[in-house]
């Protein structure tokens, strides 16, 4: 009787060990056959190529976008929050010394700021005056000023995509994430050195975030294809400037 005892005991510990070495390789073969696309736009199963190409499609097609971050470039460093369309934008631009609103409609751009901006190097009596005169209005932006197409480059859809989402050198396919709870692929140009986009497997393949190669700051991109309107200052809000606007530094 005493040495059945052993033999029960092993062959019931065998029969444990098969059950779960059955069980464990039902998991992992499910885990392995589980299909990281399921649920999403499918776009991740492309090639870096496909997937850039379809990202910048997408964008270009939108009517518009919002564009929330930081802009570094040789003229210096800017944070933006602005809305953007084919028909204007409006929004922020913060540089080093000034936060100043932008609004454009079609070829007319407007420019709101604080006195601080107003203000000339020297701080003489009359820019002291017209900076209280300018102080939160807005003042129309002739088209033949200095400054003009630099201010309205902030304002211009494609022009800010076309250069935020370029990548440069081989574009290669990264890891997946999460941008603002929205399952995420990105691509990079090279290791990441030539800019990175992070595109959206949910819906239309939109570039949500994007990181500018070479230190050139980070933007999200939001609202794609959200409608807003673009209305005109009223005379009471608007105020003739009558000289050379100043520039605006980074």
């Amino acid at each position: 009787m005493t040495s059945s005892a052993p033999a029960v005991r092993a062959r019931r510990r065998t029969a444990f060990a098969v059950v779960l070495c059955a069980g464990l390789t039902v998991a992992l073969t499910a885990c392995a056959g589980e299909d990281p696309d399921k649920g999403t736009n499918g776009v991740g199963k492309l090639t870096a190529e496909q997937i850039d190409k379809k990202a910048r499609a997408a964008a270009d097609a939108a009517e518009a976008v919002r564009l929330t971050g930081k802009l570094v470039s040789k003229g210096g460093t800017y944070t933006l929050n602005m809305q953007l369309s084919g028909k204007g934008g409006t929004g922020s631009v913060t540089s080093k010394q000034n936060t100043f609103e932008l609004l454009r409609i079609g070829d007319e751009l407007f420019l709101k700021a604080d006195a601080g901006f107003w203000k000339n190097e020297q701080g003489d009596d009359g820019s002291e005056q017209a900076a209280d005169k300018l102080e939160g209005k807005y003042v129309k932006v002739p088209e033949d000023d200095p400054t003009y197409q630099q201010l309205r480059g902030f304002t211009e859809k494609d022009t800010l995509l076309d250069g935020m989402l370029t990548l440069h050198g081989k574009v290669n396919k990264g890891d997946r994430g999460t941008v603002g709870g929205v399952r995420t692929v990105q691509i990079m140009g090279g290791k990441g050195e030539g800019g990175a986009l992070d595109i959206s497997l949910k819906g239309t393949p939109y570039p949500l975030r994007v990181a500018r190669g070479g230190g050139g700051g980070t933007v999200s991109l939001a609202d794609w294809g959200h409608a807003f309107e673009l209305e005109a200052p009223t005379e009471d809000d608007t105020v003739d400037y009558g000289g050379e606007l100043p520039k605006s530094s980074g």
